[in-house]
């Protein structure tokens, strides 16, 4: 075996780690696949032999390139995806490669990768590394360019938004999750029966599309009716907090699309409000729920 065939040998066993990191951190496959391509490309140009923690050293250049990406990513503007929503009748379809990433988010938490993605860069990255990897505060300064010290509040603050802090007591909080989740399973296994069980015959839905246009759909049944056609897309969504009460994202891959708020009483829910608009999804407080 060639010295070059060993310490690619020595990176697959590293591999599976750094994609997970930089999943977690960009929240894409390809970018994380990219990420961790370049970290070996790094390695190739480096002198391995001095490399003593050969897994931290790959660490922190997963986390530095990733780093980087988050800042370009925030520099720019996105174009908002403006994906059918329960609102309208018509079914989708989703392509093989979405299908992957979609099963990769799945098992980190779509509520979780969309709460990350509303974190600044730094603050993510020491969530991510400490939280989720259990990296010392003291490798993770340089990386963020802070001392441990600062390092240490940026994990805290990143860590208070993904718990949240709900607007209900914890009795409350239970019933509004219970009803949410019979609604996600009554969406999910377009069980019409099911979804009217759960919301108020009067119900009133205000439709927002990510171009700013808005309908307003009054009745259970007539919601209903589009919301089980739109079953295949029920998969992205989870209860989340929203401002503080249970309310539902659609996040395809873990990217934000939709947020539903809800008023629910009594066990039912009264009111819902589709926001797709991208500028009030980013003013919206959302947490992982407890």
């Amino acid at each position: 075996m060639s010295e070059n065939e060993f310490l690619a040998a020595r990176f697959e066993t590293h591999r599976g780690r750094l994609r997970a990191v930089a999943y977690r951190m960009l929240g894409s496959l390809s970018e994380a696949d990219d990420a961790v391509q370049e970290a070996w490309l790094r390695l190739s140009r480096a002198e391995a032999t001095e490399i003593d923690n050969l897994g931290g050293w790959l660490t922190t250049v997963v986390a530095r390139v990733c780093l980087d990406a988050l800042r370009s990513r925030k520099a720019r503007p996105e174009v908002p995806l403006d994906l059918p929503g329960p609102e309208h009748a018509a079914p989708g379809s989703v392509s093989p490669d979405a299908e992957d990433e979609a099963v990769l988010a799945d098992s980190v938490g779509l509520a979780l990768l969309v709460v990350l993605e509303t974190l600044a860069p730094a603050e993510r990255l020491a969530f991510v590394l400490h939280d989720l990897f259990a990296l010392p505060f003291e490798d993770i300064a340089p990386i963020v360019g802070r001392t441990p010290t600062a390092a240490r509040q940026l994990a805290s603050r990143a860590r208070r938004r993904v718990q949240g802090r709900p607007a209900v007591d914890e009795a409350d909080l239970g019933r509004q999750r219970a009803v949410v989740e019979a609604f996600l399973s009554a969406l999910r296994s377009a069980d019409f029966d099911g979804l009217l069980a759960v919301l108020d015959p009067d119900a009133v839905v205000h439709a927002e599309t990510a171009r700013g246009q808005t309908r307003v759909i009054r009745g259970a049944r007539a919601w209903a009716k589009g919301a089980v056609a739109f079953h295949r897309f029920a998969r992205f969504n989870r209860a989340v907090l929203i401002n503080g009460r249970v309310g539902v994202v659609l996040a395809p891959r873990g990217r934000l699309t939709r947020a539903l708020t809800l008023r629910i009483e009594s066990g039912k829910i009264l009111e819902v409000e589709v926001i797709a608009d991208p500028a009030r999804l980013a003013r919206l407080e959302i947490a992982v729920l407890p």
